[in-house]
């Protein structure tokens, strides 16, 4: 089947889904493979379970019209998405960097959706399975699309790029992450500068932090650029308090000079620059730029502020990799309270790196003065310390139980891996 036919049977049946157990009644399932999964083996259930069709690459002993045969069931998927990304003439922005991608895209998308009809990736469906789902999600009444980008080798942007064909691009920085899949820092800005590149080839626009030099350098020989920062752009703003929630006062761009903001920690601040200065390019309202920043609240363990009793807890355990880990802390190190408990878990994905960035955070822990601190597992198990350690968040979350704290500040952080959120549980 073309992908020409294959869409005309999605126009009728507008909705894509890959996992069996959310599936909607008229959906399209995609029976998507992996190292450890066989969507093909559910074909069947699905069907039974209310899907309009089933899209397989390996023919099943049960026949039925209603299960479409491709050569390779996730290139179909991708090749459905670039063929209902070419229908529109809209602004695709892709969004892509090593931290903030997340918060820039919630922020960003919010304040462009007080004024247009936007759509957005959904939580973390951005990698090769997540961007093709996010296009397809697009409906005919887009007046914008965010697409958010993650990748932790060379070359996945680019692959991204060929079917999202974004026509701006920001990439919010190039930090410590995904070491081993890019091979260092060198590898990271190579990767991430693949929308960059892509941008420039097709004539593109970005939006950039003017504070990262970095940026200047991967952005050569793009010609529209729309620059925010600290000191230099069509919006600029700085740190005004960050204890606990971020204030940014607006230097220049905005007619409000301060906005606050329910997210945790100064390094949002291009973050939230980077917000204000989409949204006036794309000439949303200013009254509707910052009351959507200000009324944004962070969710899924992203610098979120919880309460359990008198204690406050930022909750970080999303993810982690040195560059966040060491700005969380230098962050939760301002707070006024001297009764601070860190509680870390174990960066990942690091490579032959890990155990001296493990090390170089810890050092950077001895350097303030805390209550407590909780390393829990990953590599910190291979590093010296004088501080508390548990193998992992469950055994750390009995440990925290046990202490019966109180009037207590709190960073929990960590890789996604680590699960850290059970430890407040």
């Amino acid at each position: 089947m073309t992908t020409p036919e294959l869409y005309n049977i999605y126009l009728q049946n507008p909705s894509i889904q890959t996992d069996t157990r959310k599936l909607k009644q008229g959906d399209i399932f995609f029976a998507l493979k992996g190292p450890n999964f066989n969507g093909n083996l559910f074909a069947a259930k699905a069907l039974e379970a209310g899907a309009a069709y089933a899209v397989i690459d390996e023919v099943q002993d049960t026949k039925n019209e209603r299960m479409i045969l491709v050569p390779d069931t996730l290139q179909a998927l991708q090749d459905l998405a670039s063929y209902h990304r070419d229908q529109f003439k809209i602004p695709f922005i892709a969004i892509t960097g090593s931290n903030g991608k997340t918060t820039t895209k919630e922020l960003v998308s919010a304040v462009l959706a007080a004024h247009f009809k936007t759509y957005t990736t959904q939580g973390n469906l951005n990698n090769h399975i997540g961007v093709p789902l996010t296009i397809l999600s697009i409906h005919k009444d887009a007046e914008m699309a965010v697409i958010e980008m993650g990748a932790n080798h060379q070359k996945e942007i680019a692959g991204y790029c060929v079917y999202t064909k974004p026509t701006h691009g920001i990439i919010t920085n190039c930090g410590k992450a995904h070491l081993e899949g890019f091979g260092g820092i060198e590898g990271v800005r190579k990767g991430k500068g693949e929308l960059f590149d892509y941008i420039k080839a097709h004539n593109g626009a970005i939006f950039m932090y003017d504070d990262y030099d970095y940026l200047h350098t991967m952005s050569n020989g793009i010609t529209q650029k729309q620059i925010y920062g600290t000191q230099n752009g069509t919006v600029t703003g700085q740190v005004k308090n960050s204890e606990p929630f971020l204030e940014v006062s607006i230097t220049k761009g905005l007619e409000k000079k301060v906005i606050s903001t329910q997210l945790v920690g100064d390094y949002n601040l291009p973050n939230v620059l980077c917000a204000i200065a989409i949204g006036k390019h794309f000439g949303v309202p200013e009254e509707k730029i910052t009351t959507t920043i200000e009324q944004y609240t962070p969710s899924n363990s992203r610098s979120q502020m919880l309460e359990q009793g008198s204690n406050h807890i930022i909750l970080d355990a999303y993810n982690a990799n040195p560059t966040s880990m060491r700005a969380a802390i230098e962050n939760f190190a301002k707070f006024p309270s001297t009764e601070k408990v860190l509680m870390l878990g174990g960066m990942m994905e690091l490579g032959k790196e890990s155990i001296q960035e493990h090390q170089q955070i810890v050092e950077l822990i001895h350097q303030h003065a805390w209550k407590q601190v909780v390393l829990v597992g990953g590599d910190f198990a291979q590093v010296q310390h004088p501080y508390i350690y548990f193998p992992d968040a469950t055994t750390a979350g009995k440990w925290y139980q046990e202490q019966a704290f109180q009037n207590t500040y709190f960073l929990i952080k960590g890789s996604r891996s680590m699960q850290m959120e059970k430890i407040i549980v």
